[in-house]
This record gives C-alpha cells, sequence and structure tokens, in this order.
C-alpha cells in the first residue's frame, strides 16, 4: 500500500485529514509550518515535514524530501483568506499573501507531487470553493479569495494535460466551522473530512481536472 500526501496539515480540515487516515490503519506524510503543527501531526502517528507554502524556497524543497515515495492520494489543503471586498483594489501585501499560498504554491508543488502521484495511478486533490465560479459569487465580499480559487481551478484543470496518469481535481469541502466558515456554518470538520474521504474514494478518471464536491457532486468548471 502506498502513502497519503497531505499538504498543509497543521490545523483545521489538513490536520482532521491526517487524523482519519491514520486511523484507517494508511500512512500518511504530512507538511507542517512550524513546530507546533509538527507535534500535532506526530501525535496522530503520521511522519512530518516542514513545508511552507507561502514561501517559495521552502516549497521547491518538496521533491527531494519525497523523493521514491508513490502516493496513492495527495491533497493540498494549504490557504488562507482576506477579506477586501471590491470597493477598493487590494494591497499589495493581501494579493501576495492569497495568491502565493492558494495558488502559486500548489502550482509549485504540482511538477514535484504530480509525477509520485502519477508512478501510482493515484489522486492529486486540491481544496477549493464552487463559490470561485465567476457568474456565482453573489456579493463582492472575500473578492480576493474567490478570485484565488478561481485560478486554482484553472491552474488545476489545464495541468491535468501534462499528467494524464494521475486524476488531477479540485474538491469544495463545503461551508466548515474553521477561520472562513465561523462557527456558524452547517459543518463541521469532522463532517466535511468524512465527506471529502467518501468523494475521493470514489474518483475515477472520468472526474480528471473537474471540480467535485464533498458530497460527491461533479460539477463543470466553466
Amino acid at each position: 500500500m502506498n502513502s497519503i500526501l497531505v499538504i498543509g496539515a497543521s490545523r483545521g480540515i489538513g490536520l482532521e485529514l491526517v487524523r482519519q487516515y491514520t486511523d484507517a490503519g494508511r500512512r500518511v506524510i504530512a507538511t507542517v509550518r512550524d513546530d507546533a503543527g509538527r507535534e500535532r501531526v506526530l501525535a496522530l502517528g503520521a511522519e512530518a515535514l516542514t513545508v511552507d507554502v507561502a514561501n517559495p524556497a521552502s516549497v521547491s524543497g518538496l521533491a527531494w524530501q519525497l523523493d521514491g515515495e508513490k502516493l496513492d492520494l495527495a491533497l493540498y489543503v494549504a490557504g488562507v483568506i482576506r477579506r477586501p471586498n471590491a470597493l477598493t483594489p487590494p494591497t499589495q501585501q493581501d494579493f501576495d499573501a492569497v495568491m502565493h499560498t492558494n495558488v502559486l504554491g500548489a502550482m509549485q508543488a504540482i511538477p514535484q507531487v504530480a509525477p509520485l502521484v502519477a508512478d501510482a495511478g493515484g489522486v492529486f486533490a486540491f481544496l477549493s470553493s464552487s463559490m470561485s465560479q465567476i457568474g456565482s459569487v453573489p456579493d463582492s465580499g472575500s473578492w480576493l479569495y474567490r478570485t484565488s480559487k478561481a485560478a486554482l481551478n484553472m491552474a488545476v484543470a489545464a495541468a491535468q494535460h501534462d499528467y494524464p496518469g494521475a486524476t488531477l481535481v479540485t474538491i469544495d469541502p463545503g461551508w466548515v466551522q474553521t477561520d472562513m466558515g465561523g462557527g456558524g456554518a452547517p459543518l463541521t470538520v469532522e463532517d466535511s473530512v468524512r465527506g471529502l474521504r467518501s468523494t475521493l474514494a470514489s474518483v475515477t478518471a472520468a472526474d480528471k481536472g473537474r471540480l467535485l464536491h464533498h458530497d460527491g457532486r461533479r460539477a463543470a468548471h466553466w
């Protein structure tokens, strides 16, 4: 049995993915930003790598840390949110923080991780959002975050053509009780991750490059 990689496992959905997959008896490799995240991951029985997806130099070292691995499943969970709206342009600092983590980090991870997934005929999934579909944005709130997720969806769909041996998908975890959704969101982190795991277990080659939902629904990107 090959390994599972969770990129962005310091807390929240990423850490819960580690917890549920290790509980299921899988070997999990998880990336964390700091020592606190490393301790949480190690306590669950997973292996920890230190990677900061907001730092291009840090992400560039992922390939050698994974040398020789075959991955049945890789998940890019790292993300950051800023809440500017369209009434004023985003600051350069906010733009860099969101785009580096949500989009550039993923684009730097793809050529390092996708070949290891392709070797196992596995799945590389990126947590995204159906809210990013431009035509369905109901208001100007979280303008920059939604833009970054639209870019991520397109980047993953475009990258699929270069890695035919792997199945690359974006997946919407739902409205979850995290920093994004807050305590009033309908889904707990545990329930969202159970849905994500079920959906990912059902992925077939027909899903390549698609946007999926945590509850198993398939969606067109465009």
